[in-house]
């Protein structure tokens, strides 16, 4: 585990949401420097709102939020974000090389002069995460367990010290759900990155994790996964029993949660 330097997020009685509608209410917590976290919880929760806040795109009904002590701001470079819904599709013809280089350069697309550190950082990011042989090849002509490394390239290519990625393992199957895991993992232990990984289901990631941010029933429950995953926190955090089951290989199954708007 990469040595953890200082507390990089912190919150203190937070509430979430909108305007006659809160999502989630209480939360107070801190992530540290160089920290693997995993975001989960029931489909309409809040987890993207979490993410929203630290984007500044959205701002806390009460409390406060901070990173690096400060409140959070739209367009921070010290955060690389891979959304859910990317604004490239399968269509699209420009290189990886190409869509990496307008993530450091902020040049809109049609613009096709980059400079030697434009292409250095794309190079270096596409490196970071093994995808260099991706570098000239279409973005039409890669897997779904491709695009998503471009776009963790494109994520990393200004070097930030935050990482949000929001379900980036939709659609990807066991095999490259690991690797994508084992990359950013990668990311964090080499460059002392935060990493925050909204998910639906956390076995694949128990192998990585620092901590888990756990947001249900309007509340929200922090800490590292033996203390958040277990029968006595999840049944506090949702108000029913809940039982969490190991097996032998280290997974664990959740019941009881289906009487409560399901799980992810």
């Amino acid at each position: 585990m990469t040595t953890l330097h200082s507390k990089i997020i912190t919150a203190e009685n937070l509430v979430a949401g909108y305007e006659g509608n809160i999502v989630w209410h209480d939360a107070s917590f801190s992530i540290d420097q160089g920290e693997f976290v995993a975001i989960i919880g029931p489909n309409g929760a809040g987890k993207t709102t979490l993410l929203r806040l630290l984007l500044g795109l959205q701002q806390p009904i009460s409390g406060t939020i901070k990173i690096f002590d400060a409140p959070p701001k739209r367009g921070n470079p010290q955060i690389g974000y891979v959304p859910q819904r990317h604004i490239i599709d399968n269509e699209t013809t420009i290189e990886s090389l190409e869509l990496v280089r307008l993530g450091f350069s902020g040049k809109r697309w049609g613009f096709s002069l980059f400079s030697q550190n434009d292409n250095k950082a794309a190079f270096d990011a596409l490196e970071a995460i093994g995808a260099t042989e991706l570098a000239h090849h279409s973005l039409n002509a890669l897997s779904g367990g491709e695009l998503q490394r471009v776009f963790l390239a494109e994520a990393l290519v200004s070097n930030p010290n935050i990482l949000l990625l929001d379900e980036p393992l939709s659609n990807l199957d066991m095999r490259r759900e690991k690797d994508l895991l084992q990359l950013v993992n990668n990311v964090v232990r080499s460059r002392n990155v935060t990493a925050l990984l909204i998910a639906h289901n956390i076995n694949p990631l128990l192998p990585f994790l620092d901590k888990v941010i756990y947001i249900a029933n309007g509340k929200v429950a922090t800490g590292n996964p033996k203390e958040v995953l277990t029968s006595e926190s999840l049944t506090a955090l949702y108000g029913v029993p809940i039982e969490v089951l190991h097996d032998s290989k280290g997974n664990i199954a959740i019941i009881g949660i289906e009487d409560t708007h399901g799980h992810e």
